[in-house]
């Protein structure tokens, strides 16, 4: 197995790590942040790192392979899923979101069996791919940066927030709310360019 296919593997380890975490009730606060959403954040960004190097190195190295094409994106959503999920139980995100996410998933994971069915075509990813993922893993990041308890999302609405949790609530529910617009946006383009696909059914 090639460097870039190990870091995957890794990122694949790392989420049963961020399930168990809650489980161990990790007690005490650092910098008024609970130290079990410092855990959970210096695993994801430690996972990001890992889905940023994993691509690079193979494109760089020559070392792409089926198996990095094949595990590599479903490692990504598994992880990014995996920590909205979190974040929804600790109820710091509404539910709606990753489930928007998750049905966006499943449309884009349609239609690349049905391109590879028709022989191999591959509808890129578009700005909004890009988009969705870069927000996706900025806001998970300022999520998990829970300042007494303060930073669900839109909270500033309705609470009272001043300094620094007025700053991470605002910053975490904008790139939240861009990454959704950038998912929906993201599914559309992949049923917009794919509906040549199903011409002939």
């Amino acid at each position: 197995m090639n460097l870039p296919n190990k870091l995957t593997v890794i990122r694949m380890l790392l989420v049963p790590i961020m399930v168990i975490i809650p489980f161990l009730h990790i007690q005490g606060t650092v910098f008024d942040i609970e130290t079990e959403f410092i855990v959970l954040n210096l695993i994801f960004i430690i996972a990001s790192i890992t889905d940023k190097l994993d691509g690079s190195i193979a494109r760089k190295t020559n070392q792409v392979t089926n198996f990095g094409k094949f595990l590599d994106p479903i490692a990504d959503k598994i992880l990014v899923l995996t920590a909205m999920l979190i974040l929804v139980e600790k109820q710091l995100l509404p539910s709606w979101i990753p489930i928007i996410v998750l049905t966006r998933e499943f449309i884009v994971s349609a239609y690349r069996l049905i391109a590879v069915e028709q022989g191999g075509k591959v509808i890129s990813a578009s700005f909004w791919g890009k988009l969705k993922t870069v927000t996706q893993m900025c806001a998970i990041v300022f999520a998990f940066i829970n300042i007494n308890n303060t930073n669900s999302f839109f909270n500033f609405l309705t609470v009272k927030l001043t300094g620094i949790e007025l700053f991470i609530n605002v910053i975490t529910s904008i790139l939240m709310s861009i990454s959704v617009v950038a998912t929906i946006f993201s599914g559309w383009d992949y049923i917009k360019d794919g509906k040549e696909l199903f011409k002939d059914r």
